[in-house]
């Protein structure tokens, strides 16, 4: 820093495309990630103060944008429903929170300072 302002720091945010259609960014790891811990959907969405309607269309955007199924469901019944991540889906995760690590790590430390005016 110079004088008493705070420098400018540089974040970065990663989102994952497939043919220009987001498959994956911060919020939708995080969702995937607490549904694969929870089994559900609604759990999750409740986890992260979302509608379960909110988190059930971006769960569709995911598998429709990917091209493929990144979350299972079980429709309901005397057992109740369930949702499961699907093994492409952890691939996902790990790839996203790698290229997001690296991303962080090659701006780390970067940062302008301001001058006094």
């Amino acid at each position: 820093m110079i004088g008493d302002k705070p420098a400018w720091t540089i974040q970065v945010r990663v989102t994952v495309e497939r043919s220009g259609v987001k498959v994956l960014g911060p919020g939708r790891v995080e969702l995937l990630g607490l549904i694969d811990r929870h089994r559900s959907i609604a759990a999750a969405a409740k986890l992260m103060g979302m509608s379960y309607r909110r988190a059930w269309t971006l769960v569709r955007d995911m598998n429709r944008a990917a091209g493929e199924p990144l979350v299972e469901v079980t429709t309901g019944g005397t057992g109740g429903g369930g949702a499961s991540v699907t093994t492409r889906g952890r691939e996902a995760i790990a790839l996203y929170e790698q290229a997001a690590r690296r991303a962080s790590g090659a701006t780390a430390g970067l940062q302008l300072g301001t001058t006094s005016a």
